[in-house]
């Protein structure tokens, strides 16, 4: 491949990254226009797709544990999902200027980031964590979230000390083309503490220089520790 040839491909790569970005904030406005929490992710990893929202993995036999009363507000430090090998800090993130979640810049691509203006893990209703897939020449922070399965751990250090443990029930992969907010992001039973990780998946549409679908994995607080 000529230097040319190379130079072109990357600015296209580029282009298509920038113009993702400027559609899922579309999709983030509307939802935080519905009220809910939204957050903005960089395009990344390939998931099979059935219909508008298909399920990765969701064993019938896994045994879920039942829920813990929720914890009192604090802000997170830290994620951790042992199965994945992710130990990850957590920086807080606003709205950019247009309405949608501000993410972690591309280069902190081990960083996650936790939507300061909605629920605190661990408490009462959904708080949502977003990380980059993938980077020019590397995988990210959530590289891997689209092999998790029902019944794995994701630990998010607080600031209080306290350690809320959360229990995934549910992995999705939701395209875009028929986004639902409220199924995406709403609360699975009311007065639960749920957990949203969220990054890009389904395949890369050329035309629009965009992924097809997001990878969503619900969790929800079975545990806490010091």
């Amino acid at each position: 491949m000529s230097e040319q040839t190379d130079s072109t491909d990357r600015g296209t790569r580029t282009s298509g990254r920038l113009l993702t970005g400027v559609a899922w904030a579309l999709l983030l406005l509307g939802l935080w226009m519905w009220g809910r929490e939204v957050t903005d992710v960089r395009h990344g990893i390939s998931a099979p797709t059935t219909g508008d929202v298909a399920a990765v993995g969701r064993p019938p036999d896994v045994e879920l544990p039942p829920a813990a009363h929720p914890l009192a507000a604090a802000r997170p430090q830290r994620v951790d999902i042992p199965g994945l090998g992710v130990q990850a800090p957590v920086v807080a993130r606003g709205l950019d200027t247009a309405g949608a979640i501000d993410p972690p810049p591309y280069d902190q691509a081990g960083v996650v980031g936790w939507y300061e203006g909605g629920t605190r893990p661990g408490a009462a209703g959904t708080a949502l964590l977003v990380g980059h897939v993938d980077t020019e020449t590397r995988p990210a922070v959530f590289y891997k979230i689209s092999t998790m399965k029902p019944g794995q751990t994701v630990r998010v250090i607080r600031d209080d000390g306290r350690v809320a443990e959360f229990t995934v029930d549910d992995v999705q992969v939701v395209a875009r083309d028929h986004f639902d907010a409220r199924q995406a992001y709403g609360s699975r039973q009311t007065g639960r503490a749920e957990l949203r990780l969220i990054t890009c998946g389904g395949t890369f549409d050329r035309a629009s220089r965009s992924y097809t679908a997001n990878v969503i994995v619900s969790a929800y607080l079975t545990g806490t520790g010091l």
